[in-house]
């Protein structure tokens, strides 16, 4: 058997990344669960929902989230998880419980939970800057006519 037999001649497919066919979907976390929620938007970031998924391209939607502020969590996850974030300084970390995060900003809890879930790459990056979170039931892309994404 020569060598020529066993090389397959084909092209491999790539498709052209064109930001203005990204399509915009509203989820509404009215009384779901945050974990739950966060993979599935996650997954539409990275266009892990579409039959031309790339793993080394950004072929991933925009994602407009409302009604952060009513999303649940379960058990005593409120007290019991905790968020840091470090200002560089000797003794300059700082620790925030999810019950006093909700209270300041409650759009930070499901961003990152999905940050958490994408890669941790420039691509990463990019997919996170097509997530707009909002605590309240408006939102300022109406303009953009995003489809309302059914969670069941």
């Amino acid at each position: 058997m020569s060598l020529s037999a066993t090389v397959r001649t084909g092209k491999t497919f790539l498709p052209k990344v064109d930001s203005n066919n990204a399509k915009w979907w509203v989820v509404d976390l009215d009384g779901v669960t945050l974990g739950r929620v966060a993979t599935k938007v996650a997954d539409v970031l990275h266009g892990k929902n579409k039959p031309i998924y790339t793993p080394h391209l950004d072929v991933g939607d925009h994602v407009v989230v409302i009604n952060a502020d009513k999303v649940k969590v379960s058990g005593n996850k409120e007290q019991d998880v905790k968020y840091y974030r470090y200002s560089g300084y000797p003794g300059g970390l700082t620790e925030i419980s999810m019950e006093k995060m909700r209270q300041k900003h409650p759009e930070r809890i499901f961003e990152h939970a999905v940050r958490g879930m994408l890669p941790k790459t420039r691509l990463g990056r990019k997919m996170f800057k097509k997530l707009h979170v909002y605590a309240g039931p408006e939102h300022p892309h109406s303009a953009q006519r995003p489809e309302k994404m059914t969670l069941a």
